[in-house]
């Protein structure tokens, strides 16, 4: 009997130990050169929001204070691409930037005022998107009644984003692999899609912020779960068809106790 205990014990061991090695494997350890190459330089995104190109449904603010009819109005992208401006009338719109946009409606506006000074910002980022997913909350991620779970969000992309500022609008829960956050640039086709590993710790301790790369449009910052948190989700998963019955027998347990509090306390 306990050579057969010990020979389950061990199967087990060895499942487990199997497990955390094809996590650790299918994480992946370093980041392909090739694949790091084509993220962009994260000094860049101290001028990369002159580059985002609106779509639908952003919303846009322009600035022309000599044009009363249009100054300090705010537009939302209709589905035909086109903002809807007092004087001009519709103006197509999706797909240019905020300098081009502004140049556009100088340009209409010559007609009617000498020189018109214009200005336009983008106020709301809706067309497109970032996604992060796995061990995060807040930002969508979830972490309700004790219970970690895989989860995902969607992020507004707003042309300046790096791995940190879509990490501090979704924390990370606290069987992050933080060593090993995964970011991927998807794509339809199989040679342009890339991923790097990166090492949120050390960039935080060592202010190194090589690795803070600029996101694109549908990238996924991806934050798995250490082996550990891994094999905790597992079990997880083994237990939770039997959580309704576990916490029916618990129940009364629970009762009893609050009772016998509540009576030695009027004693």
């Amino acid at each position: 009997m306990k050579l057969l205990r010990r020979k389950t014990v061990l199967r087990n061991s060895s499942l487990i130990v199997l497990g955390l090695v094809c996590l650790a494997s299918a994480t992946g350890c370093q980041s392909k050169h090739h694949d790091i190459v084509s993220f962009l330089k994260a000094h860049e995104h101290e001028v990369s929001a002159i580059e985002y190109r609106v779509g639908i449904p952003d919303a846009v603010e322009i600035s022309a204070p000599q044009v009363l009819e249009i100054d300090r109005v705010r537009q939302t992208i209709r589905p035909d691409g086109k903002i809807s401006l007092r004087l001009l009338g519709p103006v197509k719109v999706v797909g240019m930037t905020e300098k081009e946009i502004a140049a556009k409606i100088a340009r209409l506006l010559e007609p009617y005022y000498e020189d018109p000074k214009v200005q336009v910002r983008v106020v709301n980022h809706r067309s497109k998107v970032i996604y992060l997913a796995g061990q995060v909350r807040g930002g969508g991620g979830s972490n309700q009644g004790g219970v970690v779970s895989d989860s995902w969000t969607a992020m507004p992309y707003t042309g300046r984003d790096t791995v940190l500022d879509v990490l501090a609008k979704g924390s990370m829960s606290f069987i992050a692999w933080r060593t090993k956050v995964q970011v991927i640039r998807s794509s339809p086709n199989e040679d342009e899609r890339r991923k790097i590993v990166v090492d949120i710790d050390n960039m935080i301790h060592s202010g190194d912020t090589s690795q803070n790369v600029l996101l694109q449009p549908n990238d996924i910052v991806l934050v798995p779960p250490t082996p550990l948190g891994w094999l905790g989700l597992r079990v997880q998963e083994v237990l939770f068809p039997f959580q309704p019955v576990i916490q029916a027998y618990n129940t009364p347990a629970n009762l009893i106790d609050s009772t016998e509090e509540y009576q030695n306390q009027d004693d």
